[in-house]
């Protein structure tokens, strides 16, 4: 038997090293002549990984779903929402909640609307509030985060200590708070509720991704060559922080959506039942909870399946793109 040459055994090494790692792969052939292999960038590298995450597509497919019903519930929903179709059949003695019949699978509320139509039209007002709340919560968290990571000393502990002080509120209190402030509740004031309980959280993750950024090799080049601060901080550090935000992002959605229907659900949201939307529903299911406990079963079903689909789609894509949470 020959034994392996250590050098042939080295070199199959670093050729298996080189196959595996990021960037251009180099395969040595032979002495003198190698092989160069397009590398893998990291959102290529991460969707590769999601793409055979069951977790990821489970979540991504309960999202997707909750989207499209939502931008089409108005087209599909079987009647209008804000109709009672089968009020004459209400009695508050012995049948205060019409049952399923053809044509209204599910029944109707106590005043004889159809309760799958209003679970239809409702999912619209919850991906409404929900995205509208996170995009302010986010625009919000991006101007708090860039003043204190970009610009650092009394500003970076000015902005910190506001930061602290929202987060050490727990963030029902603090959007019950809010919302409770308003002389009418409506729409706007649940999302003005929900945004500002997200804007902390935001602010203070940008925060942690521009200090990286700032004595990062490329940051301290681009200060070399002279160019300006403001430059430096739109052009260089702000695009590589906001991976974790927009990740972030995700994850947050899941906590408007349901930080709304808490607000709903006491009294402080959109007081128009003719606009359904799924706290609101909750919260009006209350007195007939033992009765008919399917008025708030569905709709508390529909809030823990959604936030659910945005969590699971959310932690899986901060294991695929945070290399020191990847599996």
């Amino acid at each position: 038997m020959t034994p392996t040459n250590p050098m042939n055994r080295r070199k199959d090494r670093i050729d298996e090293l080189a196959a595996s790692s990021g960037g251009t792969a180099v395969l040595v052939r032979e002495a003198g002549t190698v092989d160069e292999k397009p590398g893998v960038s990291l959102i290529a590298s991460a969707w590769k990984r999601l793409r055979r995450n069951p977790v990821f597509l489970i979540g991504a497919g309960i999202s997707a779903v909750f989207v499209v019903v939502a931008l089409i519930s108005p087209f599909i929903a079987p009647h209008d929402p804000a109709v009672g179709y089968l009020l004459d059949k209400v009695r508050p003695q012995s049948n205060p909640v019409p049952g399923p019949e053809p044509g209204f699978p599910l029944g109707a509320d106590d005043i004889g609307r159809d309760l799958l139509s209003r679970l239809l039209v409702g999912s619209q007002q919850t991906l409404i509030v929900g995205v509208v709340a996170t995009v302010f919560g986010l625009a919000g968290g991006l101007v708090l985060g860039i003043l204190a990571g970009a610009f650092g000393g009394w500003v970076d502990a000015l902005v910190m200590r506001i930061v602290d002080v929202l987060l050490s509120i727990p963030s029902l209190l603090l959007a019950f708070s809010i919302a409770a402030l308003a002389t009418r509740p409506t729409q706007l004031t649940v999302i003005i509720a929900v945004a500002a309980v997200q804007v902390p959280i935001f602010a203070r993750l940008l925060r942690g991704s521009l200090l990286a950024q700032r004595h990062s090799d490329h940051v301290l080049a681009a200060r070399a060559l002279g160019v300006t601060e403001r430059a430096v901080v739109f052009r260089h550090m702000l695009p590589n922080a906001l991976g974790p935000v927009i990740v972030q992002s995700t994850l947050v959605l899941a906590t408007s959506i349901i930080d709304a229907a808490a607000l709903s659900f006491l009294g402080l949201g959109n007081p128009n039942d003719r606009q359904p939307e799924w706290g609101q529903m909750l919260g009006r299911a209350q007195q007939y909870i033992y009765d008919s406990p399917h008025l708030a079963v569905y709709p508390a079903l529909c809030i823990i399946v959604v936030a659910l689909g945005f969590t699971l789609m959310g932690e899986s894509l901060r294991e695929a793109l945070d290399p020191k949470t990847r599996r």
